[in-house]
């Protein structure tokens, strides 16, 4: 009977044990992501704030993913994906700690920065590593492996908030991570390889101080004007400084023979619109995840248990739409179904406008899950129209860019939602804690629905020639929604 060499079985279990280690940190980076959405009003209570002024909470955790993920490729390669995966695990557990430990607002704050610091790097450098240890033929498989916990994360994730936050406290949102991180750092250095560390060019460090300063001062602009209550002199000082970084960096950009993002890039059509599209659309999509739970406590009186067990029909109808994604779009082709996807998206979120507190349970569950499919199916047609033309040697530079567009989308969308909150709570002259409330909440999801239905004309940009996806994209390429 023939049999494998033995030298075969321990690398067939250390790859099945990297797979685990790439698949947890995936999850502990979306779970996190998540599941402090619905305790925002318990930590509100705990330091004397409006629950709806918490979005900078979700703001830091977000907008320092999108600042370290240009270099996260450059910084693995410079030091190996052993050590850089093990720093990544080291900076989220201390940053968790942080949080727990955490006195007042700011202290979050910062510490969710040091969060986001550890959580940007275990995708992008676990899925580095997975891409050198497995050959070609098996990549796939085992990166449809690790996108799994990446669904089961936003599935749990509301509902156990709202459970820890009522059965003992929102601290124990961040103390879950440390058991779990502790593993993760032990099982890294036992099965990772250490990886290559490559001759690489010289970073690129004014570009990449050009590109984060412009990201960090646009959101702090918006941001602003709600939470951080700067007048409207510094909002437009900081606008205008972040927009001049921004135009800067494509300036030096195109004078450099190696950026972090090519100009070459732009010229592929389908990654230009994709990007916009993805930029725009999300500014208004993500912000439901934070206003969603808000408005069902604030307003509608919900338990946080129970605000975060409505979240699980978005959950579900997104994991269950991703079957009819690729046949729809192979059928009717990008242009039709994103602009279509894109209208349907913005009325279902402009639909919460109509909340009200005398509505069935069915109605708000259905109202979710609509959203959820709609969702979904926006977030794969968006993700593999932008990757699907890039060349190999544009690949992984464009879906870096991809995924630094998705994750600023998110903390500018976060912060866009809690600026039109608070203007329309000044407007409504309504308290954080007053059912008074319940207009403000339903003037800004009229306002986020039409932002988002507006991004449809810059999908109507595409080629109908546009039709098929390519056998080598997968629905969430950049391992983002």
């Amino acid at each position: 009977m023939p049999m494998n060499p033995p030298s075969s079985m321990p690398a067939d279990k250390s790859l099945r044990m990297l797979l685990w280690l790439v698949a947890i940190g995936f999850f502990m980076q979306t779970l996190d992501a998540t599941i402090v959405n619905t305790t925002l009003p318990a930590m509100a209570r705990s330091f004397g704030e409006s629950p709806l002024r918490m979005q900078s909470v979700v703001v830091a955790y977000s907008l320092t993913m999108a600042m370290l993920i240009p270099a996260s490729g450059w910084v693995a390669d410079r030091f190996g994906t052993r050590p850089v995966y093990v720093s990544a695990i080291a900076l989220f557990v201390l940053g968790s700690i942080a949080c727990a430990m955490a006195h007042n607002l700011n202290q979050l704050v910062a510490a969710r920065v040091v969060q986001g610091l550890g959580g940007a790097l275990l995708l992008p450098v676990g899925r580095l590593a997975v891409l050198r240890a497995f050959p070609r033929e098996r990549f796939l498989q085992a990166m449809s492996f690790i996108a799994i916990p990446g669904l089961v994360g936003p599935l749990i994730g509301p509902t156990l908030g709202g459970w820890l936050s009522e059965s003992a406290s929102w601290h124990w949102v961040f103390l879950i991570n440390i058991p779990v991180g502790l593993i993760g750092l032990l099982a890294t250095l036992r099965f990772m390889p250490r990886g290559p560390r490559l001759a690489v060019p010289r970073f690129d460090l004014a570009g990449y101080a050009y590109l984060a300063f412009g990201m960090v001062a646009v959101s702090l602009a918006v941001d602003g004007l709600s939470s951080l209550g700067l007048k409207q002199a510094s909002v437009l000082v900081l606008l205008v400084f972040g927009l001049a970084s921004l135009a800067a960096y494509w300036l030096h950009a195109a004078s450099r023979p190696d950026p972090l993002f090519s100009p070459r890039l732009f010229s592929i059509p389908t990654l230009s619109i994709g990007l916009l599209g993805n930029l725009f659309s999300r500014l208004g999509s993500s912000c439901m995840p934070f206003l969603v739970p808000l408005l069902l406590q604030v307003s509608l009186g919900f338990s946080p248990t129970r605000a975060g067990l409505m979240m699980v029909p978005v959950a579900v109808a997104s994991m269950l739409t991703k079957r009819v994604t690729t046949p729809l779009i192979t059928h009717f082709g990008y242009r039709r179904v994103l602009v279509t996807n894109t209208a349907l998206v913005g009325l279902s979120m402009a639909s919460f406008a109509f909340a009200a507190p005398s509505q069935p349970l069915w109605l708000h569950i259905g109202q979710l899950a609509l959203f959820g499919a709609v969702n979904s199916m926006q977030f794969t047609a968006m993700n593999t129209v932008t990757l699907r033309d890039l060349a190999p040697d544009m690949a992984s530079s464009g879906n870096s860019l991809l995924s630094m567009v998705q994750m600023l989308a998110m903390s500018m969308g976060v912060a866009a939602a809690g600026a039109v909150l608070a203007g329309f709570t000044d407007f409504f002259g309504a308290s954080g804690q007053a059912p008074q409330t319940l207009r403000a909440f339903q003037a800004t999801f009229a306002c986020m629905g039409l932002m988002t239905l507006a991004s449809a004309g810059i999908f109507w940009q595409l080629s109908p020639e546009v039709h098929s996806v390519k056998p080598a994209d997968s629905p969430d390429a950049s391992g983002q929604g």
